[in-house]
């Protein structure tokens, strides 16, 4: 089971996941071993917006932004190496801490 963290954004879900899966601001965020990785690849599932990043031979990513209570989102980040052990907890955690900065960044500037 790969690492997981979960986090609450006060963003719309839309803002979040147009953050996450912008390349110019995927690398202030992802995981050393995913930056540079390109574009990810995206589905939407009802209101449940998802992308991965990575082929699974290496590190791999995958975030789920769902909406959440007063228009904010919920976020939730599945990180795994390339034999599918899970990446450091803390890991996925810093990188939703750094994916929430940018969330931000990209709010006060629009």
């Amino acid at each position: 089971m790969p690492a997981r963290a979960v986090r609450g954004m006060s963003a719309p879900p839309e803002v979040v996941f147009n953050t996450a899966t912008d390349p110019n601001r995927a690398s202030a965020w992802l995981p050393e071993p995913l930056r540079g990785d390109g574009s990810p690849a995206s589905e939407i599932d009802g209101a449940e917006l998802r992308a991965r990043w990575g082929d699974g031979d290496d590190w791999s990513a995958e975030i789920r932004v769902e909406p959440a209570d007063a228009g904010g989102a919920r976020i939730q980040l599945d990180l795994a190496d390339g034999s599918g052990d899970p990446g450091p907890d803390q890991l996925a955690d810093e990188a939703l801490t750094n994916l929430a900065r940018e969330v931000a960044d990209n709010l006060q500037a629009g």
